[in-house]
């Protein structure tokens, strides 16, 4: 290489090695974009507007200054747990006792029915495995903590113990009992300050649980992999669909579960289960659960569909569906021609964004053999702009979304903000659910049981579980505790404290409410 050539390539790394900011540069960048986002938020306080992110937790020091200090608050924090799951545990221990015992009476050490609760146990202290929940919480302290409240329990079960009891049970009934403590719930309108026009919002989504290069079951679905390649293979999965509750507010509670199973697909016609299929089952329980609930369908670009829309309004069911571009252009193409001919047009503020709404009522859509059935829909396309400060340049930058939904009722200006902004948009309820059971503890992809039937009772003993522990942190006694702590950091609090000497199992009995009721915030 010639000396110039070389010169000029030690140009060019010291060219890049200058572009790389120094320490005084990163923090002068830093300062600037805490600036810049400062005054981005005093405009948007002038103007009326909020902002819509979560804040976060504080990050501040333990406030005891002594071990007493913190036993106090300890034993005050499980007494407020254990008076928020009250209320259910009566229904849910009832329920869980009419599940049949296939076991020799003379030979029983442990009742079906606190197996099965010491298994919800388990989720709700989210344990991370049969395994660690053998080492973890079969100690004294948490037995003392227990017989406290159920006398007769001299020692808690091996989760092996568990696991076979799963195996051999009808576990849809596991599934039943969980519906039954929401219909109790909804009975005692707990939920009735979250509805919009009366109706129930529930979102309905897939989601893969289980993922392996081994066939476990019969009914694991199966894919294959590099198909055509050298490196072709075989991977078996399950796949779950989901229904949940999911409220504008933020509560989000798991409701019903249908596990797509292989053969439950065209198998003459070599074709295993889908989610289209699993939703036809699902919407066929949901509707014999509850029967005369009014209800509001949120569902994702898969099913904006004919026999979607079909099914919905034969359970006269509410819907909003996600409808993308690609997605219906016979729909697309009437919604821009009435846009054209009659616009129907909105604005307004939603928290810091400008919205700009446009909706066309009344489209015939047709499907099915020759386009014979038809239904019809409405449509609104939201497009929304909003401020961000860029974290490289601080600088202002402008951000814009689009979102466009199918509606099962007529839309006009005044219903807009709440079919939209409260019921549709807050269908990623349930995508922060996944979250959450997937990596916040509740262990949602772990095989806790090569059995079927085991695998499928495991997931509804943690649905269970999570739907105590929301129902605990959206009450009016801990809901702000837990706003400071962190979701996970308050459970942690809640194990720990049950499973080390804080707190006196006789105390903690007396401290509790003689008639403890269920406070929704």
């Amino acid at each position: 290489m010639s000396r110039k050539g070389s010169k000029a390539k030690v140009d060019k790394k010291q060219s890049q090695r200058r572009k790389r900011p120094t320490q005084e540069e990163i923090r002068e960048r830093y300062w600037n974009h805490r600036d810049e986002h400062e005054k981005l938020r005093q405009r948007e306080l002038a103007e009326h507007m909020a902002r819509m992110t979560k804040g976060a937790t504080p990050n501040r020091k333990v406030e005891y200054a002594t071990p007493e200090e913190e036993a106090a608050e300890r034993e005050r924090l499980a007494g407020a747990f254990v008076d928020a799951t009250r209320p259910q545990l009566s229904g849910l221990l009832a329920s869980l006792a009419k599940i049949p015992d296939f076991r020799d009476p003379r030979k029983i050490q442990h009742k079906m029915t606190m197996v099965l609760f010491y298994g919800i146990l388990c989720f709700v202290l989210q344990m991370t495995s049969r395994r660690a929940a053998n080492r973890e919480m079969t100690g004294p302290v948490l037995l003392a903590h227990l017989k406290a409240f159920f006398p007769e329990l001299e020692t808690l079960p091996h989760h092996d113990s568990v696991n076979r009891i799963l195996s051999r049970i009808d576990v849809e009934q596991i599934q039943d009992t969980h519906l039954q403590m929401i219909q109790r719930l909804i009975r005692n309108k707990k939920f009735n300050r979250y509805l919009h026009d009366g109706r129930y919002p529930i979102a309905v989504d897939g989601t893969q649980k289980l993922v392996s290069s081994r066939l476990m079951s019969p009914a694991w679905l199966e894919r294959t992999l590099n198909k055509g390649t050298e490196h072709e293979r075989k991977q078996y999965y399950v796949y779950t669909l989901e229904a949940v509750l999911v409220f504008s507010n933020g509560l989000t509670l798991p409701l019903m579960t249908e596990i797509l199973n292989y053969e439950q697909g065209d198998t003459a016609n070599d074709k295993q289960d889908c989610e289209t299929r699993a939703f036809h089952r699902l919407a066929k329980r949901l509707k014999k659960e509850f029967r005369n609930l009014r209800i509001q369908l949120l569902l994702d670009g898969l099913y904006p569909q004919g026999p979607v829309f079909a099914i919905c309004r034969k359970y006269h069911w509410d819907f909003m569906i996600v409808l993308q571009d690609a997605s219906l252009p016979t729909v697309w193409e009437e919604f821009h021609g009435l846009s054209r001919a009659e616009p129907h047009q909105a604005d307004r503020i939603w928290g810091n964004r400008h919205q700009h709404f446009q909706w066309a009522n009344a489209i015939e859509y047709a499907y099915g053999e020759n386009g014979k059935k038809r239904q019809k829909i409405h449509v609104v396309v939201c497009t929304e702009d909003w401020k961000e400060i860029d974290p490289e340049t601080s600088m202002v930058v402008e951000k814009t979304a689009r979102h466009a939904w199918i509606s099962d009722q007529p839309l006009t200006k005044d219903n807009l903000h709440v079919r939209c902004n409260l019921a549709a948009r807050h269908r990623w309820g349930i995508e922060e659910g996944f979250l959450v059971e997937k990596h916040h503890g509740y262990q949602y992809e772990h095989l806790f049981s090569q059995n079927w039937e085991a695998m499928k009772g495991y997931h509804y003993l943690m649905h269970i579980a999570r739907a105590l522990n929301v129902l605990a942190q959206f009450s009016e006694a801990l809901c702000e505790t837990v706003k400071q702590m962190g979701v996970r950091n308050f459970i942690k609090f809640i194990r720990d404290t049950f499973l080390h000497p804080w707190v006196a199992p006789e105390r903690l009995k007396e401290g509790l409410s003689p008639t403890p009721q269920l406070r929704l915030i």
